[in-house]
């Protein structure tokens, strides 16, 4: 028998709600039994009033990270996938360059991130580069084994039909590596983000960038506690929502035909 989707909605939201709910009022609770300063560690009502206070300019320097993760996951996405096919056509290629996408992959970004400021003159386009650069691995890594991922016996079908490289690739290997493709696309939304900030961070030593990082660090130069963590809190949210979004895409695409969607009978 099937739940009802609103109850198992509910099962899904309720539990980790009550859990934040809980954890949001002990903090509170021991900000104000041990009367801990704002400016060493705020309480949630003092980070909630920092944002209303502020609401107008953290929205703008929400914006503009959010911005540069979107493009970032648009390019890495396209990038990801375009390489993944091209694993997949030939192993000698794979074995050629996949070791750089893992050298690229296991790079501190925080080490190349001033040398693409450096080199790129303009300082967005060297953020969306280094928050790419973060998120393409995911990408390539997921979609090119989800491309190699196919059952023998699907594989034995198209053969006995004599399907083209085409056919195969666009009715069994493209299918196949769908819920492959979405995982990676979890990740890298929320890697991202991570590279958005991080770039940001190192762009905003020099007060060239508006996004969240620079806030964060003119707030904590200015001892405004309060509105650090308010920024923190946005950047958390964010990946959140970020998340959350790649969850329902992969849903709204697998959710009528793949076992890691549908729901299941109880």
């Amino acid at each position: 028998m099937r739940r009802p989707k609103a109850s198992s909605a509910l099962t899904e939201v309720l539990p980790p709600l009550v859990v934040g709910v809980i954890i949001v009022a002990a903090w509170e609770a021991a900000c104000r039994i041990f009367v801990i300063p704002a400016y060493l560690f705020p309480a949630p009502s003092a980070i909630a009033q920092a944002i209303v206070n502020d609401t107008p300019g953290l929205m703008r320097a929400l914006w503009s990270t959010l911005k540069v993760a979107l493009i970032a996951l648009g390019l890495a996405t396209a990038i990801g996938s375009a390489l993944a096919f091209l694993f997949v056509q030939n192993r000698l290629i794979e074995r050629s360059f996949f070791p750089y996408a893992v050298i690229m992959q296991v790079t501190p970004i925080v080490a190349i991130a001033p040398l693409i400021i450096i080199l790129v003159k303009n300082t967005q386009v060297a953020l969306i580069i280094c928050a790419t650069i973060i998120a393409v691995f995911p990408i390539i890594a997921n979609t090119t084994i989800g491309l190699r991922s196919i059952e023998s016996g699907h594989q034995n079908l198209f053969a006995i039909n004599r399907a083209t490289r085409l056919q195969s690739l666009i009715y069994l290997r493209i299918p196949s590596a769908l819920p492959f493709f979405f995982a990676g696309l979890r990740i890298a939304s929320g890697l991202a983000l991570i590279g958005a900030v991080v770039a940001e961070f190192v762009a905003g030593t020099g007060g060239r960038s508006a996004g969240l990082a620079y806030e964060i660090l003119q707030s904590g130069f200015q001892l405004d506690i309060p509105r650090m963590f308010a920024a923190l809190f946005l950047i958390t949210a964010t990946g959140i929502a970020l998340f959350l979004a790649m969850a329902a895409l992969s849903r709204l695409a697998l959710g009528r035909w793949h076992d890691s969607e549908v729901e299941q009978e109880s």
